[in-house]
């Protein structure tokens, strides 16, 4: 009989969960990708919903437009494995092919007698809100636009998000009791100071809306768009006319968004300008692609130095750039070469460089007037009972990020209003005998996100989704391809008789004569010193961080000495409630 589920607070154990399942480590949710993509594998699709809404809260909305960087740490992409798991558009299959129901929560608890102000209905104030609510606090959400959402109303066009799955969503978190309060701006219609009066915590979540200038002659020219107000005119069904020839000054989502709008408007020659290289791009390979696919041209190493035109735009005047060195933050300079100024047409520019939050001022009783400022890592701010959360902290970011920010925000007010944590991080560890991954998923080709074919069929409605989503065959095969790497290989020594047959049929270096392990200063395993040398050999280990769970090894051991516990990070109720994976 296998031992019960254990749960731990141990440091190596988090260690070893942030080293051994690189993709959650790398969501700023935490999102349970292996237990997901499991469940769906097995066709529970409510399931792998479900366990996506507990962490991200978004599945439909985070399945299109998600940044994705659990992929870039998929250890299917490591460079003798082939590519990274789809793990995205995995997550919007489950969405898609469930049962339309809504997913289990966790709560609500009792009433705790606080009430919470969240400013913004954005990614991040609306995780907020649904985690003060679930927790027993009562959440009014405060909107300055006509409904919730933020820029994934606003800023994010239909063919990427439809608006039937965002409404459905924000639906889930607003049934949780979560009063919302749309078309009241705080800071005019409604005072910081008084909210701070009214409530036991105010969380300032709201976005950037405003946008960056260029500071070059001829920014205000008509026919210039500022990126975010051009997409939210487009998003109202409002968007001005372009003409045939659209320059779009930017390299971000926006910058990309802008740029497929405008060939939905009826532009003919769209392109989007960069300072650097398309290597330098933070937008998605998926997303490059289906713009340059829709026609979308994609021009490099030129910096915009002043408008052209005289009654309305005419052009820009560009000079080269080159790429010089990295920063610390892996961001390259960019270095201008003088003397090679050129210009090109264009009816109208759409400048998508950035946005910042507005400033806010609050005035503090016997301290006058103050401006804000907050802690990126406590979230705390410089005035008692305010904290700042999302974009208005961090600048633009992206959703998943704006969203587990979000939930960290609720988690330090309950800390600070109650004194203690009403969820606690947690491993979660249960025997198993899942062994049924084939080698032959290993060569598996990458299922890719299936459009609508031909392009010109794209722009008959400017809110047909580009990408039609997975069918449920496609789905599984994907899933076929990931290597649970929650599931934890381990080798008994007492029991092992060091016969070989494991390190003989293992595909990949990851069984290892033993000499010594090195730890870190929380005990975690942190490598090995190999010897071939059978007298040195302590032990037969199995290194997590390279398996790639084929359960071959399981198979040949001929005294059975070869256990899997699957191995998980989840939040559990502190009072004894259940996981919260």
């Amino acid at each position: 009989m296998g031992k019960p589920i254990r749960y731990s607070d141990d440091p190596e154990d988090f260690y070893y969960m942030d080293v051994n399942v690189p993709c959650q480590a790398a969501c700023p949710a935490a999102t349970n990708i292996p237990a997901y993509i499991r469940a769906l594998f097995e066709g529970r699709y409510e399931a792998s919903y479900a366990i996506n809404h507990m962490a991200n809260l978004l599945p439909g909305i985070l399945g299109r437009i998600c940044s994705r960087p659990c992929e870039d740490k998929c250890r299917h992409g490591e460079a003798e494995l082939g590519r990274p798991v789809n793990i995205c558009h995995i997550k919007r299959a489950a969405a898609d092919l469930r049962r339309k129901d809504p997913p289990p929560e966790p709560g609500p608890l009792a009433p705790l007698g606080k009430r919470v102000a969240v400013v913004g209905a954005g990614p991040a104030g609306l995780a907020a809100a649904h985690d003060l609510a679930t927790l027993g606090v009562a959440v009014t959400l405060y909107e300055a636009l006509d409904k919730a959402g933020g820029m994934l109303r606003y800023g994010i066009p239909e063919f990427r998000l439809p608006r039937e799955v965002l409404e459905e969503e924000i639906g889930y978190i607003t049934r949780t009791g979560v009063v919302l309060r749309t078309g009241v701006r705080v800071g005019q219609e409604v005072a910081v100071e008084d909210l701070l009066k009214e409530h036991d915590a105010v969380l300032l979540a709201a976005g950037c809306y405003r946008s960056l200038r260029l500071n070059v002659a001829g920014e205000d020219l008509p026919g210039v768009y500022p990126g975010l107000e051009f997409m939210m005119q487009v998003c109202a069904g409002q968007a001005p006319a372009l003409g045939r020839r659209v320059l779009v000054l930017g390299a971000g989502f926006t910058a990309f968004d802008c740029a497929r709008s405008a060939l939905r408007l009826g532009a003919e020659d769209v392109t989007i300008c960069l300072r650097r290289t398309e290597e330098d791009l933070v937008v998605t390979k998926d997303e490059v692609i289906e713009t340059k696919t829709e026609g979308v041209k994609i021009a490099s190493l030129m910096l915009s130095r002043r408008i052209l035109g005289t009654e309305r735009v005419e052009g820009v005047e560009f000079v080269r750039t080159r790429p010089g060195e990295k920063d610390k933050e892996g961001k390259r300079e960019i270095l201008v070469l003088e003397g090679s100024e050129f210009a090109l047409p264009a009816d109208s520019v759409i400048v998508a460089t950035g946005q910042r939050p507005e400033p806010l001022r609050i005035t503090v009783q016997g301290k006058g007037e103050q401006v804000l400022k907050a802690d990126p890592d406590t979230l705390s701010s410089s005035i008692q009972g305010l904290y700042v959360a999302g974009d208005y902290l961090t600048g633009p970011s992206t959703v998943i990020q704006a969203v587990g920010m979000g939930r960290r925000a609720a988690e330090k007010i309950i800390r600070d209003l109650t004194g203690r944590a009403f969820r606690e991080k947690t491993v979660r560890m249960e025997d198993t005998e899942i062994t049924d991954r084939k080698r032959a998923w290993d060569y598996l080709p990458r299922q890719e996100m299936p459009t609508v074919q031909p392009v010109a069929n794209r722009f008959q409605a400017p809110g047909i989704e580009v990408e039609t989503g997975f069918t449920a065959e496609q789905a599984r095969e994907e899933s076929k391809r990931c290597y649970l790497c929650y599931l934890h290989y381990e080798i008994d020594i007492k029991r092992c008789i060091y016969c070989r047959y494991c390190i003989d049929v293992a595909p990949r270096d990851c069984i290892k004569l033993v000499k010594e392990v090195q730890t870190n200063e929380a005990g975690a395993i942190t490598g090995f010193t190999e010897t071939t040398r059978w007298a040195e050999v302590n032990a037969i280990m199995i290194d997590n961080s390279r398996c790639i769970r084929c359960g071959e090894c399981m198979r040949v051991c001929p005294v059975n000495c070869i256990s899997v516990t699957r191995v998980e990070l989840t939040e559990r109720l502190a009072q004894g409630g259940k996981d919260h994976v």
